[in-house]
């Protein structure tokens, strides 16, 4: 891996960590305001109860891509954030959000596509 690869590998993955944490404990703390929040979840038309799934997931997702090893965890967490992130977008879409609603998922998906792409081999999935 080259030097390059490796600090966009980092950037975007700290990046990502920091904007699941954020809006993962907007979701577990129930806040009212704030992205994937309260008010978000109820103007889309979900349960207020996918607050807590959806926080609890980025948290354990955000452990998942940071820690060494367990390169099959680390893919489930990328294609969780993957989804969580499409869902988002499409939810907003559906809706008919601005794009200052779509941005933040989109935002994430594109880091969480950035920081798949540059991991190193010892954080990818092998086959045998």
């Amino acid at each position: 891996m080259t030097k390059r690869n490796k600090i966009i590998y980092w950037i975007a993955t700290l990046w990502l960590a920091l904007g699941m944490v954020s809006t993962g404990a907007v979701q577990l703390l129930k806040a009212k305001d704030g992205a994937g929040g309260l008010d978000s979840i109820m103007h889309l038309g979900y349960p207020v109860y996918f607050l807590t799934i959806i926080g609890v997931w980025k948290m354990l997702g955000v452990i998942a891509v940071l820690i060494p090893k367990f390169p099959l965890l680390k893919e489930w967490a990328y294609a969780g954030f993957f989804f969580a992130m499409s869902g988002a977008i499409i939810s907003h879409i559906a809706v008919d959000d601005p794009m200052s609603e779509i941005f933040p998922p989109l935002l994430l998906l594109v880091l969480t596509a950035i920081s798949w792409y540059f991991r190193p081999a010892s954080r990818a999935l092998t086959m045998k």
